[in-house]
């Protein structure tokens, strides 16, 4: 793709990434067939080589971009599909973000998007602000008919069934000989809508050997502010866990585990959103708690053979290439793990993105959710809060995170998530279901 910036504007380095991976684009349009939104709508804007276009031109004009563009550039879900897909691999992901950065500092929106968007990006990172909220929230939802679209849609999204842990910072012994000695990101959301995560990844992380230190003054990682254009908030959030990272690091840390994995790619893009050695440290140090435990190995374990279907985050799949790892920690606990059709869709959720472009995230849950209740499955897994959250509003079933699992196979509590679900005795396997390979291409 040829560019047309100025010597002026390529002084900006935000412009000149840009302008570096707009000219890598050869408009081949193998990610137009993997885009959600495309597929959706067959509307060339609404895919990638489309959006490729209008950032180009919005970037080129500069100052405020119109409101079509920035229409057709909200409703991206930033689900990377096309980078998965695109022979020449374009970095989508940087450019995308850059564009929602010049449209949060150029484009004026209105009054009742301003303040949806900062009501998420000040109450979201803040786990106790949004506890507090979501209690009022459960409280109001039987008045949700009643009010505006946008206050229905926050109403309507709120699960029915919340387990809070705010965790503060400590340190938790591993159990018996400490093997290990790594930090967890908390996360934000996560910590006000399920604290079952966090409990069962303690609990099986220091089972495996590891003290386990929540760092004081770690918090959100940052993701759903940069996702809203708010680059200097993100980059806030980001400098806060650098250092206390650092700091963790001077004692030593073998690995710092996230599980939620939106938060995970952010982090593991730490170096580039920041820019300096030590954010491309610990970058280098963090790793998906699947990850992790593949690479020190399960404790032996054994379900019974349930039915998992499992959903793979595109900020796992796509973001951290991370695809095999789950599933073999799931078959290695006992469990039979089916593949979701068209697994490499996105389920809607997106960040922020089934409260900001309902419609079209509607349309992506229900569609996850038929393909998920096609296979037939006893227990649906992911390894994300907000696909949790998504699928389980579509399908009216409870999802659990994959630790859970784990920690269930391994010595741990059934999750409690299950204890409404009743599960069947599992048939004898006839034959076992194939997962891909990591490096098996497009699906």
């Amino acid at each position: 793709m040829q560019t047309h910036f100025t010597a002026t504007q390529l002084q900006d380095p935000g412009i000149a990434e840009a302008d570096t991976i707009l000219r890598t684009c050869v408009h081949y349009g193998f990610c137009t067939n993997t885009c959600p939104t495309y597929v959706l709508t067959r509307d060339e804007n609404e895919s990638p080589r489309g959006r490729i276009d209008l950032i180009r031109a919005m970037l080129e004009r500069g100052g405020v971009p119109d409101a079509k563009t920035v229409a057709h550039l909200d409703s991206c879900l930033s689900c990377l599909s096309c980078m998965t897909t695109c022979a020449v691999k374009v970095d989508y992901a940087h450019l995308i973000d850059r564009a929602r950065v010049h449209i949060e500092q150029h484009f004026n929106r209105g009054l009742t998007d301003r303040l949806m968007r900062a009501l998420l990006a000040t109450v979201l990172p803040r786990p106790r602000l949004f506890l507090a909220l979501l209690s009022a929230g459960r409280l109001a939802k039987p008045l949700a008919a009643l009010l505006p679209g946008r206050l229905r849609v926050l109403l309507t999204m709120i699960p029915a069934r919340i387990t809070p842990d705010v965790l503060t910072s400590q340190v938790f012994p591993a159990e018996g000989t400490r093997r290990y000695r790594v930090a967890l990101l908390a996360g934000c959301a996560q910590q006000a809508l399920d604290g079952d995560i966090n409990a069962a990844t303690i609990r099986l992380l220091r089972r495996h050997g590891c003290e386990v230190v929540i760092a004081p003054e770690s918090g959100c990682c940052g993701s759903l502010p940069l996702h809203m254009g708010r680059e200097a908030d993100a980059k806030g959030y980001a400098r806060a866990n650098v250092a206390a990272w650092m700091r963790e690091q001077a004692v030593g840390l073998d690995a710092i585990i996230v599980n939620a994995s939106g938060c995970g790619t952010t982090v593991k893009d730490y170096g580039h959103l920041l820019g300096d050695d030590d954010a491309r440290r610990i970058a280098a140090l963090t790793k998906d708690v699947s990850e992790f435990l593949a690479d020190i190995g399960l404790q032996a374990g054994h379900l019974p053979a349930y039915r998992v279907a499992y959903h793979d985050p595109c900020s796992m799949q796509h973001g951290q290439k991370v695809i095999e790892q789950p599933r073999a920690l799931l078959r290695a606990a006992g469990l039979r793990v089916v593949d979701v059709p068209e697994r490499h869709f996105c389920c809607g959720s997106a960040g922020t993105y089934n409260l900001l472009q309902p419609a079209m995230a509607k349309q992506l849950g229900e569609r996850k959710a038929a393909h998920i209740v096609s296979t037939d499955p006893d227990i649906i897994a992911t390894g994300n809060i907000g696909c949790m959250t998504q699928l389980a509003h579509h399908l009216g079933r409870p999802v659990v995170h994959t630790v859970e699992l784990f920690d269930w196979a391994t010595g741990g509590p059934r999750p409690a998530a299950l204890d409404s679900v009743t599960l069947r005795e599992p048939a004898p396997e006839i034959q076992t279901d194939s997962a891909p390979a990591a490096n098996a291409g497009f699906w």
